[in-house]
């Protein structure tokens, strides 16, 4: 007993020793740890993450709204948007209607609201200026005064001739003419300023006084489009032509109103609506009535002011600019660089297309106080369509004074780049992604952006889009989120890889 436990007491650290010898031995194969490449090798692969695919049907499209186009190379004008508003142009868009004389609003014949023609009747005012009425007399008296005077001569030239008077009192009486037609000329001009038609003033010569003067709607003032895509231009009127066409505004406009209304030429529609277009509008229909500034029966005096018109064809944009963005418009008026408008609030599909190119006219070399911003000035020409409504016509226009706008200021050109709406890219920190689209597939690309508003992103031509590749032109961000989930869970579309890069379908 005392041998075994003995020889037990030897063996047991003899097989600690070898065992621990053998672990020493082959420490490197027992406590090897697999390298980099081995995990790699053995781990499991994620082919849809590793290729950024997706995979999405024809109503998944369509409930995107998805579309596509080719990328175009293409310069792209990096611009600063300045808000603005439209505005009347002043001297043009308004037009402030006077009294010409002393007297009585006897008759009103349109109200705010209602559009004139020019030569059209306003209101009716009744006359008691003791210088008008003096005005008149003295031109019918010296009407008269020449009728005797011509008499005269008529009946002494033969006795001038035969020497029976001395032609002396020829001359006196040829003299006294003179003086009378300058009496006459100096009259009617009198009258013409007040307001008086040429008609209305041959008749006073002939003895009949006018007591009542009708204010009519005076003829467009000439205003030059400086919009390059319009080149309308209304005819500057001298003083002799200007009184014929107010002549005959006057004779039309009185036997329009005794035919018992005025003539038309808008074209009438299957509706009953009648509708005016826009190149049609300057013939028909010039003013409207904005203000009345005067009741039946009330008195005015000279200079006051009557009613007021406007016509809204011509207007102006204008930009509200700090100082600090004065440099780059200062360039781009200069250089004639053509700026972007866009119009809030604008139902364009109502309208023609507008064809006009925006340019800055002028600048304002003063600051505002309050706002601490310079204006610059956009020539804009309206649009307009009349309708009608219980047989009056009424006009709108398409821009109106008070309506907001952006506009788009070019200040620096980035070449040969890409350029795709803003909703095309989806970011994601400091990456951004596009989707090239390829049937039912869409391959996440990352980009360079280069520039980015509201509207645009730009991209650099640095290789990672080929041009005339098909992408998403927009639900960029929902694309991202679908890969995400598809990735997730681990579905991935069926797919494979050509040798020049292209992904298709299995097939």
């Amino acid at each position: 007993m005392r041998q075994n436990r003995t020889l037990n007491a030897m063996v047991a650290p003899m097989l600690i020793m070898a065992v621990a010898t053998t672990v020493w031995v082959f420490r490197e194969q027992i406590f090897q740890t697999p390298s980099g490449d081995d995990l790699s090798a053995h781990a499991p692969t994620d082919p849809v993450e590793k290729l950024e695919i997706l995979e999405l049907g024809p109503q998944a499209r369509k409930n995107l709204k998805l579309n596509s186009a080719p990328a175009r190379q293409t310069d792209y004008w990096r611009a600063i948007t300045i808000p603005g508003a439209i505005q009347d142009r002043p001297g043009v868009s308004d037009r402030g209607i006077t009294s010409p004389a002393v007297g009585n609003i006897s008759e009103i014949h349109v109200y705010p609201g209602d559009t004139v023609r020019p030569g059209e009747r306003l209101v009716t005012i009744k006359l008691f200026s003791e210088y008008l009425q003096s005005t008149q007399t003295q031109l019918y008296k010296a009407s008269q005064e020449i009728a005797l005077l011509r008499k005269e001569i008529a009946r002494l030239s033969s006795v001038a001739t035969s020497g029976a008077i001395s032609q002396s009192r020829i001359i006196e009486l040829n003299n006294d003419v003179r003086r009378q037609e300058t009496i006459i000329q100096a009259s009617k001009q009198e009258l013409l300023n007040r307001g008086l038609a040429p008609l209305q003033v041959e008749q006073i010569s002939s003895g009949n006084f006018v007591s009542t003067i009708d204010l009519v709607a005076p003829p467009p003032r000439s205003i030059v489009s400086e919009t390059s895509s319009s080149s309308e231009s209304l005819n500057i009127t001298s003083p002799t032509s200007q009184e014929r066409n107010e002549t005959t505004a006057y004779e039309a406009n009185a036997a329009r109103k005794t035919s018992g209304g005025y003539e038309s030429n808008i074209g009438q529609t299957s509706g009953g609506t009648q509708v005016n277009t826009d190149d049609q509008i300057t013939e028909t229909i010039t003013y409207e009535v904005q203000k009345l500034s005067v009741e039946l029966g009330q008195t005015v005096q000279a200079g006051e002011l009557i009613s007021e018109l406007s016509n809204h064809r011509h207007l102006y944009i204008v930009g509200h600019a700090f100082k600090r963005e004065a440099g780059w418009l200062e360039r781009v008026a200069s250089e004639n660089r053509s700026v972007e408008v866009e119009f809030a609030d604008d139902s364009a599909e109502s309208w023609k297309p507008l064809d006009q190119t925006f340019e800055i006219r002028h600048l304002s070399n003063t600051i505002d106080e309050q706002s601490r911003t310079f204006d610059f000035y956009l020539p804009l020409v309206n649009q307009s369509q009349v309708y009608e409504n219980g047989g009056e016509n009424f006009l709108l226009w398409r821009f109106r004074p008070g309506q907001r706008t952006r506009i788009h200021v070019p200040v620096e050109k980035l070449e040969n780049v890409f350029v795709l709406p803003a909703e095309a890219v989806a970011h994601e920190g400091p990456n951004a992604f596009v989707y090239r689209q390829n049937g039912d597939l869409f391959n996440q690309i990352a980009v360079h952006v280069l520039h980015q508003d509201r509207r645009h992103v730009v991209i650099a031509n640095d290789g990672s889009i080929t041009p005339g590749t098909f992408l998403a032109q927009n639900a960029g961000a929902s694309l991202r989120r679908v890969l995400k989930s598809q990735s997730a869970s681990g579905e991935q579309p069926g797919l494979h890889v050509h040798a020049d890069g292209t992904v298709h379908a299995a097939h």
